[in-house]
């Protein structure tokens, strides 16, 4: 059974200014998505699911899943501030999603298979969806043992600003530890470095893996999500902005003793439209890609 790949899509880019899920951004009008679907097409992913809001659905269906329809199989499921376990409802007044981690649960009846989990709008490079796939298939049998794909933070900085990155612990084994979030991480001359909670500059080597959302689980984590939602209603369900996150589920996990997560090295380097400064990089650099033949000029003919 091939994996599935599960793609974050449901989020507003506030910082960026509208639904960059959808902006055109390669030389025959891709979405960053486009790239991160061709990729995992090619690493042998089978079947790609998509969380989304419900509002956008038909912006999304014409914009982006009818290239796909005759490639790949694609299923969407929605992610709303009313879907949460009986028992608990959704405070008066807020309107802020519940989380990364959240959004992976609304996939839980699509995929009963090991996934991959990425956000829709980074791009994440061909050789890290091949080692994620590589992973994955190496547990199709089992349980309990999760990836993630660790970038080299010199390979994840932005031209046009500071970004936060979940610096990532491991064991002699490579396994991971911890996911430590750092603010304010940029190059300083030959240095990166980040501020500490004294707003102090802390140079960390650049070849530090880091966190770029992208994950393997075997489908018993929707369950470990499950339990540690209801956990985290009970603590924090009646506060308006609290949020739950992917890495805070996988650390509890491994710090109880439930789990494992290897770190996977990749030499890719990420790019996304953090700031809307972002977009004419991110085009320049597609370009570039399509020039060097890694990508054809139009991805899905």
């Amino acid at each position: 059974m091939k994996p599935t790949l599960f793609i974050l899509a449901a989020g507003m880019g506030s910082r960026y200014g509208g639904l960059k899920q959808l902006d055109g951004v390669g030389p025959s009008g891709e979405t960053i998505m486009d790239y991160s679907v061709y990729d995992a097409l090619k690493a042998g992913f089978g079947k790609i699911v998509f969380v989304i809001r419900k509002d956008f659905e038909k912006d999304f269906r014409e914009v982006v899943l009818r290239k796909y329809e005759d490639k790949i199989p694609c299923e969407v499921c929605f992610q709303s501030l009313d879907k949460i376990p009986a028992g608990f409802t959704v405070p008066e007044g807020r309107t802020k999603p519940w989380g990364t981690n959240h959004a992976l649960m609304m996939g839980q009846e699509l995929i009963h298979e090991p996934f991959g989990v990425i956000n829709a709008d980074d791009y994440y490079g061909q050789e890290s969806f091949q080692v994620l796939a590589d992973f994955l298939n190496s547990v199709a049998d089992k349980q309990n043992e999760y990836c993630m794909v660790g970038y080299r933070v010199q390979n994840t900085l932005s031209e046009n600003g500071t970004v936060n990155r979940g610096v990532c612990q491991m064991d002699e084994k490579g396994l991971l530890t911890d996911v430590v979030e750092c603010t304010n991480i940029e190059e300083v001359g030959k240095a990166i470095v980040y501020k500490n909670e004294d707003g102090e500059d802390v140079q960390i080597p650049l070849n530090t893996p880091v966190s770029m959302n992208m994950w393997g689980f075997t489908p018993e984590y929707f369950q470990y999500s499950e339990e540690a939602f209801i956990a985290f209603l009970n603590q924090f369900g009646k506060e308006m902005k609290k949020e739950i996150y992917i890495p805070t589920v996988v650390n509890d996990l491994i710090k109880a003793g439930k789990v494992t997560c290897r770190v996977l090295d990749t030499p890719s380097h990420w790019f996304g439209v953090t700031y809307a400064e972002d977009r004419p990089q991110v085009v320049m650099k597609l370009n570039e890609l399509v020039k060097k033949g890694i990508y054809p000029a139009k991805l899905f003919s």
